[in-house]
């Protein structure tokens, strides 16, 4: 008796242990969609038994639920099976329950155009699920992955003592996908701390794909390449890309944090915002150079700069500051006036409150770098 209840065990694990294999490699996109389909097939004779038994509280149109489902779900050959089920269900519920002209809950046409509309369009999309090689249950998955591969990328690392670091970003429209993101490491054994804010031409999701492909290539050149040589590497990659709308702008900080000495190297973007503590003044450092993606041969020229005990280095996109209500200088003025208030608390967490102050109902991704040296 305790080996047959030994073998019992072991078969209900192998059962168990299959079954959750193919729920897992079902809902990953790479096993076969049979027991899905298996499943809707069966409804559809319990939905067309319910009509037949009660009409009035079981539509003969509660046969578009499996199909929708299966638009959801089933590949292009197996929604065929389970329209042509469907369509025998109904033509068995209308010889059933009689011509619609003799009284209501009914196979009516009515009907029979509603559930063919629903499965044409399940078809549809089951088409292009197939064609993209995606399957909708991996979809949504796939583009967590890559909104958090971007979240990731744009992490900012760990400072030492006496040094604060912060970063807010705001696709535009409140979607998940923006074209400004940020890299940034530690290199030279951790003593110079390298950040690039990228504004991909574009917004939202239609930049989103440019930004995911550009912030992993700027990730693996930060660092790899002496900071003089970053942005025409970066520029000659772009180039290689031969995008329609494939230019994008730049800059790069390269921080030394035992001394606050820094560069800062531009493509195109707009100027650094320092904060002098001494003197309670703001002062714009702009680099020069051009446009990444434009022309091959760019040449990117510094400015340099330390920031002292107390002061402030803000990096932004024009997002912020730019608007149809209003130009670049108008709203770098802003942004200084509202970052003033937050100079008693030390910027801690000031930069998504800035984002929201000066540009909370802007339709433009936003984004905002805040670096302090501690007093």
């Amino acid at each position: 008796m305790p080996v047959y209840a030994a073998r019992l065990r072991r078969s209900a694990r192998r059962v168990r242990v299959g079954l959750r294999r193919s729920g897992v490699d079902y809902f990953r996109g790479d096993g076969s969609d049979r027991i899905a389909l298996a499943g809707l097939l069966l409804t559809i004779p319990a939905i067309a038994w319910g009509t037949l038994l009660a009409p009035v509280w079981v539509s003969p149109a509660a046969l578009v639920l499996p199909i929708v489902a299966g638009g959801l779900i089933l590949r292009p050959a197996s929604l065929l099976g389970l329209y042509a089920t469907a369509a025998a269900a109904l033509i068995v519920e209308s010889v059933v329950l009689g011509p619609y002209t003799q009284g209501p809950a009914r196979v009516t046409p009515g009907i029979v155009l509603i559930v063919a509309a629903c499965g044409l369009t399940g078809l549809l999309v089951a088409q292009f699920r197939a064609r993209v090689g995606v399957p909708w249950r991996r979809g949504g998955t796939m583009l967590f992955d890559l909104r958090e591969r971007i979240r990731v990328q744009s992490a900012l690392p760990r400072l030492p003592s006496g040094w604060h670091r912060e970063m807010a970003l705001r696709p535009a429209g409140g979607q998940s996908f923006s074209g400004d993101f940020v890299v940034a490491a530690r290199t030279h054994g951790g003593r110079t701390l390298e950040v690039v804010l990228t504004d991909v031409s574009g917004k939202g999701m239609d930049a989103g794909s440019r930004a995911l492909l550009l912030s992993g290539a700027f990730g693996g050149l930060v660092g790899s390449l002496p900071p003089h040589a970053f942005l025409p590497a970066a520029n000659g990659y772009l180039l290689r890309q031969d995008w329609d709308e494939g230019f994008a702008t730049s800059i790069h900080l390269v921080l030394d944090l035992d001394s606050g000495d820094y560069e800062l190297f531009s493509a195109g973007h707009l100027p650094a915002l320092q904060l002098h503590a001494g003197r309670g003044s703001w002062e714009e450092k702009s680099a020069d150079g051009p446009l990444l993606g434009v022309y091959d041969g760019a040449e990117f020229h510094p400015v340099k700069g330390s920031l002292r005990p107390g002061d402030v280095l803000m990096l932004f996109t024009d997002g912020l500051v730019e608007s149809a209500e209003r130009d670049i200088a108008e709203g770098i003025d802003r942004l200084t006036g509202e970052a003033d208030r937050h100079v008693p608390g030390g910027f801690e967490g000031a930069a998504w409150h800035l984002i929201e102050a000066c540009a909370k109902d802007v339709n433009d991704d936003r984004a905002l770098l805040l670096i302090s040296r501690k007093g």
